[in-house]
């Protein structure tokens, strides 16, 4: 049998997600247009909470920096993809694959605890809010996202480290649309027993860390929101909850279906279309779901184009 490992450099095939000319360029077209509305959706909210004074919050401090990861592991997966629609060869480098798979990792890992420190901002607006300006300071808010980056940064270097110490067999074939781990190591000619389980680990691990403290944001949210009595009060807690509810309920359904299940149970067709939605699709509804559910977003873009519209004196 022949193999080889990442010495060799070969090129990977990526498969993607059709075979026919007609329904790869029906993909190309549909891809090109979210990841359109995806850089300008998550670039226009960057813009506006960086324009608009009112929204310098810690709330808005975490949304900033989520358009930002939104639009970064987009473009690690979209623009690659893209091109494989329309080109006949689909090859990637190891080195390049490795690269997207490293990447990919820590921006998603990095989803995950900003989710949980937003999550963590809404316990402490509504359940304490005399204390919140006290309590999210700048400094907190800026431990807070260095603490969202670090597993992801750690959680990738020990993926890909030993992943790319595994010997590949004749295949270079890559059934899916990007570097994923399930994929690349389906392609492994060595025992990779114990690297699936440093991934289970680390994956697991920070998706139920995560998890954990989302959830315990919310109950102690749910329990406050429950003692008010003003139906009006209620709604105006419960709505400065529901975009991030939203967000965090797409964003881990789907990730906890594709990475937290037994490796017996993959499935080519349901994993790439999960894998399209977390990758491609939700990137582009992030930015929707915080701005048109939330009047203080709409708000300040209307303030801020007044400003620009408006004659200079």
């Amino acid at each position: 049998m022949v193999s080889w490992n990442s010495t060799n450099e070969p090129d990977f095939i990526l498969l993607g997600l059709a075979d026919s000319t007609e329904t790869q360029l029906v993909l190309f077209l549909l891809f090109l247009l979210i990841y359109l509305v995806t850089m300008l959706g998550n670039t226009g909210m960057i813009l506006i909470i960086r324009l608009d004074p009112q929204l310098h919050t810690p709330m808005y401090f975490f949304l900033t920096h989520l358009a930002y990861i939104d639009l970064s592991y987009s473009t690690v997966i979209t623009p690659k993809t893209l091109q494989n629609l329309v080109s006949s060869t689909k090859a990637i480098s190891f080195l390049g694959c490795f690269t997207q798979l490293y990447f990919f990792v820590v921006f998603a890992a990095a989803e995950c605890f900003l989710l949980s420190s937003m999550a963590y901002d809404r316990y402490v607006a509504i359940c304490k809010p005399l204390r919140y300006p006290i309590v999210m300071s700048p400094r907190l808010c800026r431990a807070l996202l260095a603490g969202s980056y670090v597993p992801g940064l750690v959680d990738s270097t020990v993926n890909v480290i030993f992943m790319s110490r595994l010997h590949f067999c004749n295949s270079k074939i890559i059934h899916h649309f990007f570097c994923d781990t399930s994929p690349i190591l389906a392609l492994s000619c060595s025992d990779i027993s114990k690297v699936e389980l440093i991934i289970f680990i680390c994956a697991g691990s920070n998706l139920l860390l995560s998890l954990i403290t989302i959830s315990g944001s919310y109950v102690s949210i749910l329990f406050t929101i429950l003692q008010i009595h003003s139906n009006v009060g209620k709604r105006k807690a419960f709505s400065t909850c529901a975009s991030h509810l939203l967000g965090v309920s797409i964003f881990y359904c789907t990730m906890i279906f594709t990475y937290l299940k037994p490796n017996q149970s993959y499935s080519l067709g349901k994993d790439q279309v999960a894998s399209v939605f977390y990758t491609i699709v939700i990137p582009m509804l992030n930015p929707l779901i915080y701005s048109l559910r939330n009047r203080e977003v709409k708000s300040a873009l209307l303030r801020v184009m007044q400003k620009r519209g408006a004659p200079d004196h």
